[in-house]
């Protein structure tokens, strides 16, 4: 496994990391037991990375990430960085959500993800979603403190424009931005990905497999009927069916070079920025251990090329949220 450091700081993480929402909501039923497994087998692997958030699952996905902690050896647990993130609010079983990034509310989701994490201080935390009626400066200002104090080693931001950012490092480092970026979802490199590599800050790319539709056999109709993904803009109908051709090229391009479409996108984004971290889900030991071996793979300046032609933003259909989950995205 690669080994890639935090921004500018001297946090090293695994180029790949695990992305551990699903393990409590949104993509249907899940096993305690089973993501129990599947992340003590990623830390087996080398993934020093584990995403998380407060509003995952209502903070049963920390509350897991806690139980995986405590039952690590204490030299083991000390490799592990765990990310989680504040500002979202939603109600139990409803998708839509307010955001809330005031200075008390930081502070005190801060204190009930220690809690829930078992842990005294938190590797890596995001404010997950922006409210631009809070400047950015409070914000950081305001996790700055957190550090101070002890309670968290390194801040990041995610889904924040060029510009937020830019505003965020006056105040505080900002180790890492957490955007989605994927072959099919490629906005971040218009600004936010120079700026990433100018500033020094490592860009966490999340949801790195399309959510599953670019790891091939995506059916939307086998989903769970809680499942989000039913709902996308992206997944529906004809936007379906166009991008499904996108992936059928795509598999021709693994196939020629004796490896899985979800192994081709994880190394396309890794040849994309020497600081990038991308944390697919995997909720099952096969899809766990060929996401870790993608880092193996080697692609040319001209198959990343290719790659870039064959997934142009143009020919992606649909979009990437339904309405309720823009709010807090800076586009």
């Amino acid at each position: 496994m690669q080994t890639r450091f935090l921004g500018a700081s001297e946090l090293a993480v695994s180029a790949i990391g695990l992305g551990c929402m699903g393990m409590s909501e949104f993509y249907g039923p899940s096993d305690d037991e089973v993501s129990l497994t599947v992340l003590h087998e990623a830390q087996a692997l080398g993934v020093r990375m584990f995403d998380s958030a407060d509003t995952y699952g209502h903070g049963h996905n920390e509350a897991l990430l806690g139980r995986f902690l405590r039952g690590l050896a204490a030299s083991a647990r000390e490799q592990v960085v765990v990310a989680t993130k504040f500002g979202i609010v939603r109600q139990p079983g409803e998708y839509g959500r307010r955001i809330d990034n005031s200075p008390g509310y930081i502070r005190a989701a801060c204190e009930a993800s220690l809690q829930r994490l078992r842990v005294e201080r938190i590797g890596l935390y995001y404010c997950h979603r922006r409210d631009p009626a809070v400047p950015i400066e409070d914000v950081v200002g305001a996790m700055a403190e957190l550090v101070q104090a002890g309670k968290v080693a390194q801040i990041g931001l995610s889904e924040v424009s060029a510009a937020t950012l830019r505003r965020a490092v006056a105040v505080h480092p900002v180790a890492a931005v957490q955007s989605e970026y994927s072959l099919w979802q490629r906005e971040v490199e218009a600004e936010l990905l120079p700026c990433c590599a100018e500033l020094g800050v490592s860009l966490v790319a999340y949801s790195p497999l399309g959510r599953a539709f670019l790891a091939n056999n995506f059916q939307v109709e086998n989903l769970a009927e809680d499942d989000f993904r039913r709902h996308n803009p992206r997944f529906q109908a004809e936007a379906a069916q166009a991008n499904q051709r996108l992936v059928d090229a795509l598999g021709g391009f693994a196939a020629a070079r004796g490896c899985s479409h979800a192994q081709v996108a994880l190394a396309w984004l890794l040849h994309k920025h020497p600081q990038l971290i991308a944390i697919p889900g995997a909720r099952k030991l096969p899809h766990l251990r060929a996401n870790a071996a993608a880092t193996e793979l080697a692609l040319s300046a001209a198959e990343v090329a290719e790659l870039d032609a064959m997934f142009d933003p143009a020919k992606v259909s649909g979009a990437r949220y339904p309405d309720a989950g823009w709010a807090g995205i800076e586009r």
